[in-house]
């Protein structure tokens, strides 16, 4: 599976997290699948309610509100996103442990030292991490 994501949805989302650090930013993810590709059409910005540089929670009510605008754009939820202000763009434990979509795409952002890595796994139910070909254009 590839999933491609648009150059200047990625800009933003390292904008974006940069303006939020060191609280972790987080997000969703909205598009179409078509064959064995997912192509990102959509990057949802969600509070952490959380406020931690450690871990995130999605607010509800901003969750709720972007998977009701994809229902009505005819998109369809392809995974979250998550910034990790000092820590590699790879799954913590926590991260695995709270994975629970095994079709979903997870994003992780890192903004750890020099320039900012994406990378988007899935996970599996027994918690196997797969790193997926993420194509940004």
């Amino acid at each position: 599976m590839v999933i491609e994501l648009k150059l200047t949805d990625y800009l933003e989302m390292v904008r974006h997290a940069r303006a939020t650090a060191p609280i972790e930013d987080c997000g969703l993810l909205g598009g179409r699948i078509e064959g064995d590709v997912k192509k990102v059409e959509k990057v949802f910005y969600l509070t952490n309610t959380d406020q931690s540089a450690e871990h995130f929670s999605l607010d509800p009510k901003e969750q709720f509100a972007a998977v009701k605008e994809l229902r009505e754009q005819g998109l369809v939820l392809l995974g979250n996103w998550h910034s990790h202000p000092a820590s590699p763009s790879r799954p913590s434990e926590e991260d695995k442990r709270l994975a629970f979509d095994t079709q979903a795409s997870y994003f992780i952002l890192s903004l750890n030292g020099g320039e900012p890595v994406l990378n988007s796994f899935q996970v599996s139910r027994d918690k196997v991490v797969t790193k997926e070909d993420l194509r940004i254009r």
